[in-house]
């Protein structure tokens, strides 16, 4: 679920991007700070080995696995369970990206 402005904020960024308006920005080219903090080197280090995945793409991914299998299946029982998978993952990931958005 993204947010309602973010199509709006992107075109803003767009522009400015276009209109120069980002070029000789202090720290232009480094990294964010934010993005890696020492506390989360090991963590990250550990995804990356393991080519691990968050749990939210994970689920994205497989929601869209789910979805393109039920647009092939022509049983009625079969598509039933295959929404109902499609219900429960969903729900799944929102929940995922509720406790990031409030603890990550």
């Amino acid at each position: 679920m993204s947010h309602p402005l973010n199509p709006a904020i992107e075109m803003a960024m767009k522009a400015a991007d276009m209109s120069d308006e980002f070029k000789d920005l202090p720290g232009a080219g480094k990294p964010l700070g934010f993005l890696s903090r020492p506390k989360d080197a090991v963590i990250d280090r550990l995804l990356k080995e393991n080519q691990a995945k968050p749990l939210a793409v994970e689920l994205k991914k497989k929601i869209s696995d789910l979805r393109e299998a039920l647009k092939a299946e022509t049983d009625e029982a079969a598509r039933k369970a295959l929404m109902k998978e499609i219900a429960e993952q969903q729900l799944r990931l929102d929940l995922e990206l509720e406790a990031l958005r409030k603890y990550g």
